[in-house]
């Protein structure tokens, strides 16, 4: 499959924005928050990183609905996603300035910068469909997530060389990196809609929410597989927050080490996008979603029952196979089962959900790792997430749902 120019502005800004999941929420800022801004006692920096990051993702929640019905209503997503996007970048580059003993300020600069990395992604998600069709769109999402993998990749193998440097200096080298590679989709990715003259967008914002609100009862196969989602995603999320610190504090590896270990995973996370996207294709998004949470399960109880750091490294190449193949089609499925002129709005919904789920997961692990002195019975927390959200998705029709779209598209629309 060929793909367009279209569709390579779109995927530069996965390959922009995943080194700061990579480096700034999974392995380096994590690690550096709770080992040398934090120290103290044992389960304490995971509390407080827990924390951080279910503040952040509760700001998203309660901001996500307006922004996704806003930028529906005004065909505003890429003015919105850059202003998000710009401001990842300002507060990312601003960790340089955290230090020893900095933990409040070290707080305030991520959940500033998780806030912008997630909003912003409330619009680069909703320009799926404009730059694929129903037939192409799994393959699309997946080659984006493969295609952020890749820069996810570049941003570890250049933290791996400043480490030896200062561990702070990876802060505003990832700032750099989401900045310079975003441009791409700035300067090129076209709307293919215009704006709306409205410009009361607050109460269009409110408005066009109650409209979801009121609309959703009539797409009941996307109202399962929203509360599919926001139960498992709460799983991964945890995951992806706290994989590098149970490596360190469990099996006493050092940042370096993680670095390779998330080197490693990016490979596999990339084959599990792209052959999940084209199992999406070839089969359906319900059952490669499927596959790809049982995945879930089995790499939280090899977690759980690992024994040593060598052994955690596969453990880490089966999560990224998961994460991969679990994002991608996330994002494929709830494109098929909304309404395609309300995609955005939808959008907003779905991230809604997404960081509502995050809330629990990350302070749950915090609160049970800090009561408990043992990250085991922390991780072994997650595996409910993933067996209650695959246990919902199972009562999902996507046929069923996908014509609901349809129809409640047409109504709209006469």
């Amino acid at each position: 499959m060929k793909l367009n120019r279209s569709v390579w502005c779109w995927m530069f800004y996965d390959f922009a924005n995943s080194a700061f999941t990579t480096i700034i929420v999974s392995v380096v800022y994590s690690a550096y928050f709770m080992n040398n801004v934090v120290g103290g006692s044992e389960g304490y920096g995971e509390m407080l990183w827990g924390r951080a990051i279910g503040i952040s993702m509760t700001l998203v929640a309660l901001t996500a609905p307006i922004l996704g019905a806003v930028a529906d209503h005004s065909r505003g997503k890429k003015r919105l996603l850059f202003i998000n996007c710009w401001l990842t970048v300002i507060f990312t580059a601003l960790l340089w300035f955290v230090k020893p003993g900095d933990i409040l300020i070290g707080m305030l600069f991520f959940i500033i910068a998780n806030f912008g990395f997630n909003s912003a992604n409330v619009f680069y998600d909703a320009f799926l469909p404009e730059v694929s069709t129903p037939e192409t769109m799994g393959k699309i999402s997946g080659y984006g997530w493969a295609f952020g993998y890749v820069g996810g990749l570049v941003s570890l193998v250049v933290s791996l060389w400043l480490l030896k440097i200062n561990v702070r200096l990876i802060f505003p080298m990832i700032a750099l990196h989401h900045f310079v590679f975003s441009l791409f989709t700035l300067f090129w990715l076209k709307e293919l809609k215009l704006p709306s003259q409205r410009t009361n967008y607050l109460k269009v914002g409110f408005s066009r929410v109650w409209w979801s609100i009121r609309h959703i009862r009539k797409l009941p196969q996307l109202s399962r597989y929203i509360i599919s989602y926001f139960i498992y995603n709460d799983g991964i999320t945890t995951v992806i927050a706290f994989a590098a610190i149970y490596g360190i504090k469990r099996f006493e590896m050092t940042t370096q080490n993680m670095i390779v270990y998330f080197i490693l995973a990016q490979f596999t996370s990339m084959i599990g996008a792209l052959f999940f996207g084209m199992l999406t294709d070839r089969t359906d998004t319900k059952t490669s979603l499927s596959i790809s949470l049982l995945l879930w399960i089995g790499v939280v109880v090899w977690a759980f029952f690992c024994k040593s750091a060598f052994e955690y490294y596969f453990v880490g190449l089966l999560a990224g196979l998961a994460i991969g193949s679990s994002q991608a089609n996330s994002r494929t499925m709830l494109s098929q089962l909304t309404p395609l002129d309300k995609q955005a709005e939808f959008f907003g919904f779905y991230t809604l959900t997404g960081r509502l789920s995050s809330i629990l997961g990350p302070i749950l692990y915090g609160w049970i790792a800090f009561k408990t002195n043992d990250l085991r019975w922390s991780v072994l927390s997650i595996i409910v997430f993933f067996i209650v959200g695959w246990g919902i998705l199972q009562t999902v029709s996507l046929s069923r749902g996908i014509d609901q779209a349809k129809q409640l598209n047409k109504t709209l629309t006469q």
